[in-house]
């Protein structure tokens, strides 16, 4: 179809195009294979849908015969997804057959290659669409653009909706640690939808939206609306699925008139540094929480470690130890302030009995005594809230890290995304936190201290079921100071 095109507006372009002879689907369904060493796609002529998205990287299990994942899952030919419908003049079914240009049925894109694919299917009532997605070799992402021309000699009005569709049942819920369901980014804000909450009311969303996709614990599909293809994304749930819809504006299409609607897409794995090369904000689907400005270099150490080391694991405890040696001075002197406090407690004690009607003078007293021992009563406490935020930043990169799916470690821990099959680290892990607590100098009451000497099981039982990337985390990070309170109690008083 030749054509002579307008000025394009970003997102949106149009053109004059020539009369053409009527475009006939085929009745049969046709599927349509495009292949690369990253993915393996599935589409039909049926909607021009996608029907599958097989990540040869990713193995469904651990297991030595695993089958690599698939993130679209269709099991019903509803819920193949970038289902494309119309409104008012623009009315299109979303199993509106359509044929494909080239008529090969399977690709093979190598290193370098990409490939468009083009379906085209005309309405009964003159609206004819290109459905094109463009697939590259070496790239998660797919950029997909939907030409509609109108085939009539009178003026057609209307609007298109292009739908995310992703399956759902109760097995694919979240959990605390992990959202599981539709998110869309807006601004600078990531809103969340619950799809329990979408079973009563949907979400809509119109301004500053950048992008609106499906989270799983690991992996995504995104869609990023180019200019104005999307005026409003409607996020709804249907019967067995999760659909995210993006409606364009109120188009007006003279005869012989087209105009395209223009989509990135990603289907792919939640990792960082594939997602900020696919560009788009689509790294933003990594929260990495409150701390995020610290959690961002600490995976990069991370990563940077295991270029080294070619074990998480041991990268893992390598990171733990930087960490604890950066923070030595500062925990050295925490614990050396809280062992002066501790050598005070009988003076403190008698204090607060000869004082106990008189608080200003009890903490005048008090305020003397420390003085006069050089000591800082807020010491211990100061230097450990300064670490704080590294260890909650360093917890965040380790919780959803892809990079320790089904990653080895040494001996029984096979997969550091996994809880540990024997439940030997965790229990290790409340060891050494008992341990710890016994070795540190306390200025408790003895009834609080009895109070925090049951926090070792506490952690225990919650970290059972932890990944053992983050057990071993905490376990190295309680040893470190096990040894360094080693060393401040064999010094002399």
């Amino acid at each position: 179809v030749k054509s002579e095109v307008a000025p394009q507006t970003q997102g949106i372009s149009k053109d004059v195009a020539v009369s053409a002879q009527p475009i006939v689907a085929p009745t049969v369904e046709k599927r349509i294979r495009v292949e690369s060493d990253l993915y393996s796609y599935e589409l039909t002529t049926s909607g021009a849908r996608l029907r599958q998205a097989i990540l040869k990287k990713y193995k469904v299990d651990n297991q030595p015969d695993a089958v690599p994942i698939d993130i679209v899952q269709v099991d019903a030919p509803h819920l193949a997804t970038f289902k494309t419908t119309g409104v008012e003049g623009f009315s299109l079914s979303a199993e509106t057959p359509y044929a494909l240009k080239d008529e090969q049925s399977e690709y093979f894109l190598s290193d370098g290659d990409s490939q468009v694919l083009t379906f085209v299917a005309t309405t009964p009532a003159g609206l004819e669409i290109h459905k094109s997605y463009r697939f590259q070799a070496d790239s998660y992402e797919i950029d997909l653009s939907v030409k509609l021309i109108n085939r009539t000699p009178q003026q057609m009005q209307g609007g298109l909706d292009l739908s995310l569709i992703n399956y759902w049942d109760d097995s694919r819920k979240g959990d605390t640690y992990n959202f599981v369901g539709p998110t869309t980014l807006v601004g600078e804000e990531l809103e969340e939808d619950d799809p329990e909450d979408l079973q009563t009311s949907s979400k809509s969303y119109a301004k500053n939206v950048i992008w609106s996709g499906f989270f799983t614990k690991y992996f995504t599909s995104i869609v990023s609306p180019q200019g104005e293809a999307a005026k409003k994304i409607h996020v709804e749930m249907g019967d067995g699925y999760v659909e995210n819809r993006f409606s364009s504006p109120a188009l007006v299409l003279e005869p012989n008139e087209g105009t395209s609607l223009d989509y990135v897409v990603y289907l792919g794995p939640k990792d960082y540094d594939t997602l900020k090369a696919a560009g788009h904000q689509f790294e933003r689907a990594i929260d990495l929480g409150f701390f995020s400005i610290i959690a961002q270099p600490l995976m990069v150490a991370l990563k940077f470690f295991h270029g080294y080391l070619g074990n998480w694991g041991f990268a893992i405890v390598l990171l733990t130890v930087c960490i604890k040696a950066i923070f030595w001075p500062l925990t050295q002197k925490s614990y050396s302030s809280m062992k002066a406090m501790q050598k005070l407690q009988p003076q403190m004690a008698k204090m607060r009995e000869k004082y106990s009607s008189d608080k200003q003078r009890l903490n005048t007293e008090m305020m003397a005594l420390y003085k006069e021992h050089r000591v800082n009563p807020f010491g211990g406490c100061l230097p450990i809230l300064i670490q704080i935020p590294v260890f909650f930043a360093l917890y965040q990169v380790l919780l959803g890290s892809i990079e320790l799916r089904h990653a080895p470690f040494m001996l029984w821990i096979t997969d550091l995304s996994a809880k540990d099959p024997y439940y030997v680290t965790p229990l290790v892990m409340g060891a050494t936190m008992f341990l710890q607590q016994k070795m540190s100098p306390t200025t408790m009451e003895p009834m609080q201290a009895k109070m925090m000497m049951m926090m070792p099981v506490v952690f225990t039982f919650l970290f059972l079921n932890f990944p053992s990337g983050l057990v071993v985390y905490w376990l190295v990070n309680n040893v470190l100071p096990i040894a360094q309170q080693y060393l401040i109690n064999r010094k002399p008083a």
